[in-house]
């Protein structure tokens, strides 16, 4: 009788290379495609890490996006901001489509809720193409996690 140690079987081989068999060698349109999307996507959060820059010179790249999130001729983004008052030291978090005019608004007092602590520049933004995700993520940095995930994060 042969004896069999453990649950592994005589000649296996390891996770990796199995996963290689299934998989096989990424292709090079693969490689590319994954590079791409990082890129992208750390496009974007540098951009929002450089949003300190004030309300006026905000930098909004173009996003990546696939075709079935296109209607109507373009994608209609939402963003959610986050507003610090230069003279105080309060927040504003809000949803909008057109972050420089909103932020223009805000400065110029035409929002009653941040004209008392006017004039306000620019912490963070981050852009949706799903207007449903935004309005949630804006719901939950409204609340006591969120306001504590942005502080220590955003």
């Amino acid at each position: 009788m042969q004896e069999v140690g453990g649950s592994i079987p005589p000649g296996s081989t390891s996770l990796r290379s199995l996963r290689e068999l299934r998989l096989g060698e990424p292709t090079f349109a693969q490689i590319r495609a994954t590079r791409l999307v990082r890129e992208a996507s750390e496009g974007c959060r540098a951009e929002a890490r450089k949003g300190e820059g004030g309300p006026v010179n905000i930098p909004i790249r173009p996003c990546y996006i696939t075709a079935s999130q296109m209607s109507d001729g373009g994608p209609a983004m939402k963003y959610v901001y986050i507003l610090k008052s230069i003279e105080a030291d309060h927040f504003y978090i809000g949803v909008t489509d057109n972050l420089r005019a909103r932020i223009a608004k805000h400065n110029a007092g035409e929002v009653p809720h941040t004209s008392k602590y006017m004039p306000w520049r620019i912490k963070t933004y981050v852009a949706f193409s799903d207007a449903d995700r935004a309005f949630k993520f804006e719901k939950y940095l409204k609340s006591p996690s969120g306001r504590a995930f942005a502080k220590k994060r955003l």
